[in-house]
C-alpha cells in the first residue's frame, strides 16, 4: 500500500515520513541495472503520479534532503521534469505555486549538478506557457546574479541560458513587456566577471539573440563588441569558445560593425583555429566559412592567406588517435558483415524532373547544384574537424595530401590544372592504395576532378580511372564500396556517352556487385545504375545490356514489399533505366506499371481515409505515391505510343485526377513528365 500523506498548514508543506522513504527507496531501485527491477520502478512511478502530491516529494528531495547523495537527488529532480512536461497542466495549484518557490529558493545549491538540475526544472516549468503567469521568475533571477554567493550567481545564470535557448522570441517579445530590454544590460555587467563560468554563461545569453537581431541587442551593440574583444585574451576554453561564435555570428548580421577591426579579429582567429581546445578551434573554423560567403572576402583575406591555408591545411591532418578510430591503419575486409539500421540515412524521393537530360543536355536551372554535398557523404563519419574545415578549404584553396587536393578542387581549379596530368596518375594509384581509408579518400577526391578528367582524351585519364574505381566498387572495404560507387556517379554524369563503349563492363560490375553489397550501399548502388541510364540514354537498349542489368533489378522489385521505403530507390532507378531502355523495357512493363498503380492507389485511399477518421487512421507516406507516379513518367517517355494499352486497361487518369486533389502531390506535367 503506497503511503503518501501530505501536511498541509498555513506555513509550508512537509512530507510524510512514510511516504518519503517510499520515494527514496523506488529511486535508490531506479539506478539499478536489473530489467525487471527497472519494470517494477516504472509501474509504481505510474502508480505515485495518481497522488498530485508525489510532485512535492520530488521537489522536496531535490531541494531540501541535502543529507543524500547527489546522483538521487537529481534523479529525483529529472523525473519531476518529465511529470512537468507530461501532466503539469494537471497540477494543482498548490503543488505547482510549492515546486516554483523551492526551484526559486534553492537556484544556489552548493553541488552544481543540483544546481543544473533546478535549471534544467525551471526551464521545463517556463516552457509550458509559465513564462507569462509566473511573473517573477525572470526579476528574482536576474535579481539573485547581484548575489555575493557564486553558487547562487552561477546558479541563476544556469537557468536563464537555457531559458534564453529555449524561449529567445518570447522574451523579445510584447508578450512579457520585452524583458530582454533590462537582461541585455544585465547580461553585459557579467562579461567582466572574476569567475570564468559567469562570464561565459553571460556570452552564451547575448548570443541567443544575434542572429534573431534582437532590438535590445542592437541598441548595445558596440558594448557588447568592445566587451568581446576585451575577452579576447581570456584563459578559460568556454569563455573563448562562446567569444569565436559571437563574432561568427556577428559576421553574418553586423557585419559593418566588424569591417573596421576586421584586421585584428582575423589574427584573433588564425590563433584561435590553432587553440589546443579542439571545441575553440571548431567554432574558429566557422569563422572562415562564413567569411567565405561575404563580399568582403576577398579584400578581408587577401594579406592573411599565407597564415591562414597553411593553418587549415595542418587542421587536416589526422591524429594518431583519428587513425585508429578510422581503422585507418588496418586493412579490414567488412564487407560480409551486414549494416546495422544506424548506419542507414533515411532517404527522400528527388523526381526525375531534376536530373540531366540524355546525351549530355543540362537540367533545369538551379536544378543540378542541391546535391553537390552528396559526394561528401563519405567523409561525413570522419573527423569533425575536417568536416568543418574542408568546406573552408573549398573557397580558400591550397593544396596538401590527398584529402586536401580533393576539398580545393571546385575553388582552385583553374590553377590545379597545370598539375592535373602529373597528379592524375599518383591518385588513380592511390585507389589501390592497402590502407582502405587511403582507397576510400582518393575515390572521393578523384570525382571532384571528374569534369577534367572526361575533357581530356579518354586514353589518358577516363579509361584508367574508370578502370580503378570499377574495381574499387568492388573493394572488400564497405566505406571504399560507398565511396567508389558515389565517385563513378559522378564520373557518369560527366562523362555521359563516352562511357558507351565501355558499357558492358561497366554493367558486369555494377551486377556483381548486387550480390555483394549490404544494405546501405546497394541504394548507393540503385543510384549509380540509375545516373548510368540517365548518362548514356538509349545506348542501354542492347539485349546484351539488357539481358545482364534487368534480371538483379526486377528479383530486387519482387523481394520488396509495398510498404519497404527501399522501393524509394529502387523505384527511382527503374524510372532511369525504363526512360533509357525505351522499347527495350517492354517485356518488363506490365508488373512495374500495375505496381505502380496500386502504389498510388493505396495511397489516395489511406489519404481519404484519414481525412475522414483522422483519430483512426495514419496519415499515408505519400512519398510511395510520389516516387510510383515519377516511375510511371519514365515508363511514358520510354515506351512511347506502347503505353497506350497500359493506360486503357487500368483507372490511371482517374487516379491522377485525384492526385491533382491532393497538396503536396506530384501531377502528370508536359511530355509525360511528373511536377509537384
Amino acid at each position: 500500500t503506497l503511503s503518501l500523506c501530505v501536511c498541509v498548514c498555513r506555513m509550508e508543506w512537509q512530507p510524510d515520513e512514510q511516504g518519503l522513504q517510499q520515494v527514496l527507496q523506488l529511486l535508490k531501485d531506479s539506478q539499478s541495472p536489473d530489467t525487471a527491477t527497472q519494470r517494477a520502478v516504472q509501474e509504481k512511478l505510474e502508480q505515485l503520479n495518481q497522488f498530485p502530491d508525489f510532485n512535492n516529494y520530488l521537489i522536496f528531495v531535490l531541494t531540501s534532503l541535502k543529507s543524500e547523495d547527489e546522483p538521487t537527488r537529481s534523479l529525483s529532480g529529472l523525473i519531476l521534469k518529465n511529470n512537468v512536461k507530461a501532466h503539469y497542466q494537471n497540477f494543482p495549484p498548490l503543488v505547482a505555486d510549492f515546486i516554483k518557490r523551492e526551484c526559486l529558493n534553492n537556484i544556489g545549491d552548493p553541488s552544481p549538478l543540483i544546481r543544473a538540475t533546478i535549471g534544467i526544472l525551471i526551464t521545463t516549468i517556463a516552457s509550458k506557457g509559465e513564462l507569462q503567469t509566473w511573473p517573477e521568475l525572470l526579476p528574482q533571477l536576474c535579481n539573485l546574479l547581484n548575489s555575493e554567493d557564486y553558487n547562487t550567481c552561477e546558479g541563476s545564470f544556469g537557468a536563464l541560458q537555457k531559458i534564453c535557448e529555449d524561449s529567445s522570441e518570447l522574451l523579445d517579445s510584447d508578450a512579457l513587456n520585452r524583458p530582454l530590454n533590462i537582461m541585455i544590460p544585465k547580461f553585459l555587467q557579467f562579461f567582466k566577471h572574476c569567475s570564468p563560468k559567469i562570464r561565459s554563461h553571460a556570452i552564451a545569453c547575448v548570443n541567443q539573440f544575434i542572429s534573431s537581431r534582437a532590438q535590445a541587442l542592437m541598441d548595445h551593440i558596440d558594448t557588447f563588441i568592445e566587451s568581446l574583444f576585451a575577452l579576447a585574451g581570456d584563459e578559460d576554453c568556454e569563455v573563448r569558445k562562446n567569444v569565436c561564435r559571437a563574432l561568427v555570428m556577428l559576421l553574418e548580421v553586423r557585419i559593418d560593425r566588424l569591417i573596421p577591426h576586421m584586421h585584428s579579429i582575423i589574427q584573433y582567429m588564425l590563433q584561435r583555429t590553432q587553440d589546443p581546445d579542439e571545441n575553440v578551434s571548431l567554432e574558429a573554423c566557422e569563422f572562415w566559412l562564413t567569411l567565405a560567403e561575404q563580399p568582403v572576402c576577398k579584400e578581408a583575406l587577401s594579406g592573411h592567406l599565407v597564415q591562414l591555408i597553411p593553418i587549415l591545411v595542418n587542421g587536416m591532418k589526422y591524429s594518431e588517435i583519428d587513425i585508429i578510430l578510422l581503422k585507418g591503419d588496418v586493412e579490414e575486409e567488412d564487407d560480409t558483415v551486414p549494416d546495422s539500421e544506424q548506419d542507414i540515412k533515411p532517404r527522400f524521393h528527388k523526381s526525375r524532373t531534376v536530373t540531366l537530360q540524355h546525351e549530355g543536355g543540362e537540367g533545369e536551372e538551379g536544378e543540378d547544384h542541391d546535391d553537390d554535398d552528396d559526394d561528401d557523404d563519405t567523409l561525413s563519419d570522419w573527423n569533425l574537424r575536417e568536416c568543418v574545415q574542408r568546406p573552408a578549404l573549398d573557397v580558400l584553396a591550397n593544396e596538401s595530401g590527398i584529402l586536401v587536393l580533393g576539398a580545393i578542387a571546385e575553388g582552385c581549379m583553374q590553377g590545379m590544372v597545370p598539375y592535373l596530368p602529373e597528379l592524375m596518375p599518383h591518385l588513380i594509384q592511390c585507389l589501390c592504395d592497402k590502407k582502405a581509408l587511403v582507397r576510400s579518400i582518393a575515390c572521393w577526391t578523384l570525382s571532384r576532378y571528374a569534369h577534367w578528367v572526361v575533357s581530356q582524351p579518354p586514353d589518358s585519364h577516363l579509361k584508367p580511372l574508370m578502370t580503378e574505381l570499377l574495381k574499387r566498387i568492388l573493394d572488400g572495404n564497405k566505406r571504399v564500396q560507398e565511396a567508389a560507387c558515389s565517385a563513378f556517379a559522378t564520373l557518369e554524369e560527366e562523362a555521359c556517352t563516352e562511357l558507351v563503349p565501355y558499357l558492358s563492363f561497366i554493367l558486369d560490375t555494377l551486377v556483381f556487385a548486387f550480390g555483394k553489397y549490404q544494405h546501405k550501399n546497394l541504394l548507393i548502388l540503385y543510384d549509380a545504375i540509375g545516373t548510368l541510364a540517365d548518362s548514356v540514354g538509349h545506348h542501354l537498349n542492347q539485349p546484351e545490356y539488357i539481358e545482364k542489368l534487368m534480371p538483379p533489378l526486377i528479383a530486387k522489385w519482387n523481394e520488396l514489399k509495398d510498404e519497404d521505403k527501399d522501393l524509394f530507390p529502387l523505384l527511382e532507378c527503374l524510372s532511369s533505366v525504363a526512360t533509357a531502355l525505351q522499347s527495350g523495357f517492354l517485356p518488363y512493363c506490365e508488373p512495374v506499371y500495375q505496381r505502380c498503380v496500386t502504389l498510388v492507389q493505396k495511397t489516395l485511399a489511406q489519404a481519404m481515409m484519414y481525412s475522414q477518421q483522422p483519430d483512426q487512421y495514419e496519415a499515408p507516406d505519400k512519398d510511395f505515391m510520389i516516387v510510383a507516379l515519377d516511375l510511371l513518367s519514365g515508363l511514358a517517355e520510354g515506351l512511347g505510343g506502347h503505353v497506350d494499352q497500359l493506360v486503357s486497361r487500368s483507372n490511371i487518369m482517374t487516379l491522377l485526377f485525384q492526385c491533382m486533389q491532393v497538396r503536396s502531390v506530384c501531377v502528370w506535367g508536359e511530355e509525360g513528365g511528373v511536377q509537384c
